[in-house]
């Protein structure tokens, strides 16, 4: 029986011959750096994409174990002097994984529930985040900790991982405008994501107000979905296309200037939306268009110029790359130039800002262990700034830098890049 093909983009040999095995990438390689094995390098594992994409061996549990523990932070690509888009390759094995092989049954029904029955439902994700917040806040949460359950379900490292949930849901923003204060400089669409609905409300609503601000008309489109990127990471390709169709549907580029995001995990998908469709699909083009027109809220703001009246925040900030805003996306300068721009913050450079924190979509409940190791490290390297406040750019870098302050107890607050502009703003 032929095996259905795997749909969008599909490298070719080049892709992978173009690894010339300098070994450069290794140090900036989070896996490499924490376990010293090869098959858990980038070259590494691109030589076993290679055996398994020629036929040589088949798809084996060591394969999909080696695959499954890259935080696919990308940052590979940045060190990468011969150019190796290693993203779309590792995606592309993941695909082929998804594909042709059976995992046991418990990884089956959570990978089922939570890319196929769960991200793509935004009615699901608000029952899912009534059920969190009643459990965090009604004192169960406490008494779970308190108990030691957790610890005996083998529950207790990621339960201490888990967002925050709102108390108020960023839904009811959808499908409104909001006008620019002062002189309309631009019009841009806002990509809300989807847990971001529930656990970041709030960083949802101070990016419309900087953006307002700063004189843009901001519309925040209805019908939009998950932008597919937890997806496509794990290789769940078919889901990934269906929340692309829907995006391209609900987003009317002609009507604005950018699509904007504040979630550089989104960002780097929503700008790759073509690597889901092939060339002779009626949406690639579509895909293109749209990938061409969004930008992360920073690189977005960077361009236009600050034109809101800013106070002075006596701040010693430090700041986290996120590791799909540098390496995904390749912007590195437009956050520091922002919060350069505010009066007052002492910005400080973050030892080894380029190395991923461990949060990488869901990596730090699949893979907790590792999660937490590269999150120790980075915690040493922020407190060892002496900075007040450490500030990221993407939801799931906050998460886990929260945790990592609460676990450490660094008394150091973490806070989007967003929403520190939103503080200084003059109202």
């Amino acid at each position: 029986m032929a095996l259905s093909p795997i749909p969008g983009l599909i490298p070719v040999y080049e892709d992978y011959a173009r690894c010339i095995h300098c070994g450069l990438c290794l140090n900036a390689c989070p896996t490499y750096r924490l376990w010293n094995l090869e098959a858990d390098s980038p070259r590494g594992r691109i030589h076993q994409m290679i055996h398994v994409e020629q036929g040589e061996v088949p798809v084996t549990d060591s394969f999909v174990d080696h695959i499954d523990k890259c935080l696919d932070c990308r940052a590979c690509e940045t060190a990468c002097p011969s150019g190796v888009e290693y993203g779309k390759l590792v995606e592309y094995a993941r695909a082929r994984i998804e594909r042709d092989y059976r995992r046991p049954l418990l990884s089956r029904v959570a990978r089922d529930v939570v890319y196929r029955r769960l991200l793509p439902y935004p009615k699901r994700i608000a029952t899912v985040a009534r059920l969190l917040r009643f459990y965090q806040r009604s004192g169960l949460q406490s008494l779970a900790r308190f108990t030691g359950i957790l610890k005996l379900f083998g529950l207790d490292k990621r339960e201490r991982l888990l967002p925050r949930v709102d108390s108020n849901f960023f839904y009811d923003r959808l499908g409104k405008t909001f006008p620019a204060t002062g002189e309309r400089r631009a019009r841009v669409a806002f990509f809300a994501g989807c847990v971001a609905n529930v656990t970041f409300a709030e960083l949802n609503a101070a990016t419309i107000r900087v953006l307002t601000a700063n004189g843009c008309d901001v519309v925040v489109p209805n019908g939009q979905l998950c932008c597919g990127a937890l997806a496509a990471h794990a290789g769940v390709r078919d889901v990934a296309r269906e929340l692309a169709r829907n995006n391209l549907r609900a987003f009317l580029l002609n009507d604005v200037d950018a699509v904007v995001t504040n979630a550089a995990g989104c960002g780097s998908t929503l700008k790759e939306y073509d690597h889901l469709f092939t060339p002779g699909e009626p949406e690639y083009g579509q895909a293109s268009a749209f990938a061409k027109k969004t930008r992360d809220v920073t690189e977005f703001l960077t361009a236009l110029g600050l034109s809101a009246l800013l106070k002075a925040l006596p701040l010693r900030v430090t700041y986290q790359d996120s590791c799909h805003l540098l390496h995904g996306q390749k912007v590195r300068e437009a956050p520091r130039k922002l919060l350069r721009a505010i009066p007052g913050l002492d910005l400080v450079e973050l030892p080894y800002s380029d190395l991923c924190c461990g949060s990488a979509g869901v990596y730090n409940v699949t893979q907790t262990d590792a999660s937490l190791e590269l999150l120790a490290e980075k915690m040493h390297c922020a407190s060892a700034t002496g900075a007040q406040v450490i500030a990221t750019s993407n939801p799931g870098c906050l998460l886990q830098m929260r945790a990592g302050a609460e676990i450490y107890q660094s008394n150091q607050q973490v806070l989007h890049v967003i929403e520190l502009l939103d503080q200084a703003i003059l109202n």
